[in-house]
């Protein structure tokens, strides 16, 4: 019985010894990111995964949703919130790896209309009339309970004295993605979204810009979960380099860090 015993441990040790170790095309990683991400991290996750041969699962609503998932569990290895509040949310539930944090990127909000639209070149400014300006019509943005851009939207009109008179009047979206929708489909006559997120939409033009300092500073947090598998620091460092850099500035973001090489 000990002869057979001892026979079988040799069999399964080399086994173990003639498995091959996991090579880049085996390694994975998945991506839990701001909806407002979308286009941007899909060029940097395929330039990452053409140089490393890892592949970028990548999911994209709004942070709200992602940090709430992550926190039931969900399998992510990286977290991108389109601000700081759902990142400091995640990292109070204890989803997210505190050290590997950084405030990677910069945006901006605007004022957006359907792109054959007769409303064009709006001055954003104390005391605008957001509310006339809709007409009948509705004004799309991120829930402003939840969703950053929404928030960012309702500071801004707060801010501006725009949000009393213009309140009724929005159809509040699940995700900023799914309002800039609604305003290329012209279901909108108006929606307040990120400038990166205009940038990719045909349907749309920017009709205004709002001014930086009606709203808090907008801030994409990029960490680790705390689930996150060992070579996603790797993932990370990429994100910081000039490579990624160039990529992100493309479509409108502010690179927030002195990029590495």
């Amino acid at each position: 019985m000990c002869r057979i015993a001892g026979l079988f441990t040799a069999v399964v040790m080399l086994a173990a010894i003639s498995l091959p170790p996991a090579s880049a095309e085996d390694k994975t990683i998945t991506v839990f990111a701001a909806a407002s991400m979308k286009n941007a991290l899909d060029e940097v996750d395929a330039a990452y995964t053409a140089k490393t041969g890892v592949k970028i699962t990548a999911s994209y609503a709004a942070s709200s949703v992602l940090a709430k998932q992550i926190e039931q569990g969900a399998p992510a290895d990286v977290f991108v919130s389109a601000d700081t509040d759902w990142m400091d949310y995640a990292l109070s539930r204890k989803t997210i790896n505190e050290a590997s944090r950084v405030n990677l990127l910069g945006n901006s909000i605007v004022l957006i209309a359907p792109k054959d639209s007769r409303i064009d070149n709006v001055a954003i400014a104390q005391g605008f009339d957001l509310a006339k300006l809709a007409g009948d019509g509705k004004i799309a943005t991120g829930d402003v309970r939840s969703v950053p851009a929404g928030k960012y939207a309702k500071a801004a009109l707060e801010k501006l004295g725009a949000w009393q008179a213009a309140e009724p009047k929005f159809a509040m979206a699940e995700s900023v993605r799914a309002a800039l929708t609604l305003v290329a489909r012209g279901e909108a006559n108006l929606g307040i979204v990120y400038s990166t997120d205009a940038k990719v939409e045909p349907g749309v033009k920017i009709v205004g810009t709002f001014p930086a300092d009606s709203h808090p500073a907008i801030i994409y947090p990029v960490a680790a979960t705390t689930t996150a598998k060992p070579w996603t620091n790797d993932y990370l460092a990429f994100l910081k380099t000039s490579a990624a850099r160039t990529i992100l500035e493309k479509y409108g973001f502010k690179f927030l860090i002195s990029p590495t090489t």
